[in-house]
């Protein structure tokens, strides 16, 4: 019998008041320019993409996320503006913080050296923090005409990120499987 496998991701997710001003951004590119992709997942920072997982192995995924989260402070995250990856996606600018920084690379270097998960493209590039509003079904018109409207609008946030959040994917959308405090600020 084949091991059911599924596609996660982990990331760090915004407060609910960001997260619904995400995704009225999100619900704009849908209404204007024919893009409604990124609504498929809540509002988040990618730390590690999408990865396959067996179903029966899943405990093993938890606890590893677990004893990672619960050694790691929380953190202070700044969005600014908005940012491209031309000519497909537009996104929220996340502020390139040591700390987001030394998260996701030790993250990454947890995954690989407790389970084995390698993600080969972030081998080759170096991490681009973002949240994306906007990818895949926008077209290289569309992007022209978002980006323009888009490229020199002002946005601010800030927030601390308390947990690690694991995303599954269902098969049309991703939802949130679960999520790690981080328990050194909490102790």
């Amino acid at each position: 019998m084949q091991k059911s496998q599924n596609l996660f991701f982990i990331a760090l997710l915004p407060p609910l008041e960001i997260q619904d001003y995400a995704n009225q951004i999100k619900q704009h590119f849908a209404l204007h320019y024919a893009s409604r992709h990124a609504q498929k997942s809540p509002p988040h920072i990618t730390l590690q993409p999408p990865f396959e997982w067996s179903d029966q192995n899943l405990p093993v995924l938890e606890v590893c996320l677990q004893e990672f989260a619960s050694s790691q402070n929380p953190i202070p995250i700044t969005l600014s503006g908005y940012g491209a990856f031309v000519p497909r996606v537009i996104y929220i600018n996340v502020v390139r913080s040591p700390e987001l920084l030394a998260l996701q690379a030790n993250l990454m270097t947890h995954l690989v050296n407790q389970l084995g998960i390698v993600d080969k493209v972030s081998q080759t590039r170096p991490f681009a923090p973002h949240m994306t509003v906007a990818f895949k079904d926008l077209t290289r018109q569309n992007f022209r005409a978002a980006w323009s409207e888009f490229e020199k609008r002002e946005l601010y946030f800030e927030f601390t990120a308390n947990n690690l959040t694991l995303l599954r994917h269902d098969g049309k959308q991703w939802n949130v499987k679960a999520e790690f405090p981080f328990v050194i600020g909490d102790r």
